[in-house]
């Protein structure tokens, strides 16, 4: 348990689908940190994403969102910020000087945008039979990839020596690209960085799914 959980506070609600990168990083933030989790999987097949009282919670009807005892919001990369902010636990998750917060975003920036668009694509192909360009998706992690491993094979985690959201924003879906048919035998550098968040204390997995043959 975080000290800075209130005490006799209830749980965070996570509202997630338990095979979403995206949600994944917020369960696993929320373990790192020792805060209390309640998930609640909405049935995405039937519309609870879209359904009027989520869309109070989260406006675009997507997932990962929280309500934290009353304060609700939604997108996994800022509710990272937040829950570093409201319950640190000593880590340095958010580095306050300059130009290594500046180093964070950037990865944040990547974790919307070329993993949102690399790896995590092509596994919503292969998981979730999403109508996305296999090929292209694919390749784009791998270029993903190209640039990270060079620069994880200087460093320990994403913004330095030390671990941050960056990481968090990172791990999920790098992590399972095999599940979307993207190989990581290549990067010995990014798989090395896998473990060290996954030896980390307090971490938990991410639902596994089918890993496609030729992998």
């Amino acid at each position: 348990m975080n000290p800075h959980f209130p005490a006799g506070a209830a749980p965070v609600k996570l509202y997630r689908n338990p095979k979403s990168g995206h949600c994944h990083r917020v369960e696993l933030m929320m373990s790192l940190l020792g805060v209390p989790c309640e998930p609640v999987d909405l049935d995405m097949a039937c519309g609870a994403h879209k359904a009027p009282a989520y869309l109070e919670i989260s406006p675009f009807g997507q997932v990962p969102a929280i309500d934290d005892n009353g304060t609700t919001l939604s997108d996994s990369n800022a509710i990272l910020v937040y829950l570093v902010r409201k319950y640190p636990d000593g880590r340095g998750w958010l580095p306050e000087a300059p130009d290594a917060a500046a180093e964070v975003q950037r990865w944040l920036s990547v974790a919307a945008g070329e993993i949102a668009s690399g790896p995590a694509s092509a596994r919503l192909v292969t998981v979730f039979g999403a109508p996305v360009d296999h090929e292209v998706a694919k390749a784009k992690a791998h270029r993903l990839f190209g640039v990270m491993e060079p620069q994880l094979r200087r460093r320990d985690f994403l913004a330095g020596s030390g671990v941050t959201i960056a990481d968090i924003a990172g791990y999920s879906y790098i992590a399972h690209a095999p599940e979307g048919g993207v190989s990581l035998a290549a990067y010995p550098a990014i798989r090395a960085w896998l473990a060290r968040i996954e030896a980390l204390p307090g971490f938990v997995g991410m639902v596994n799914s089918p890993i496609p043959e030729g992998t």
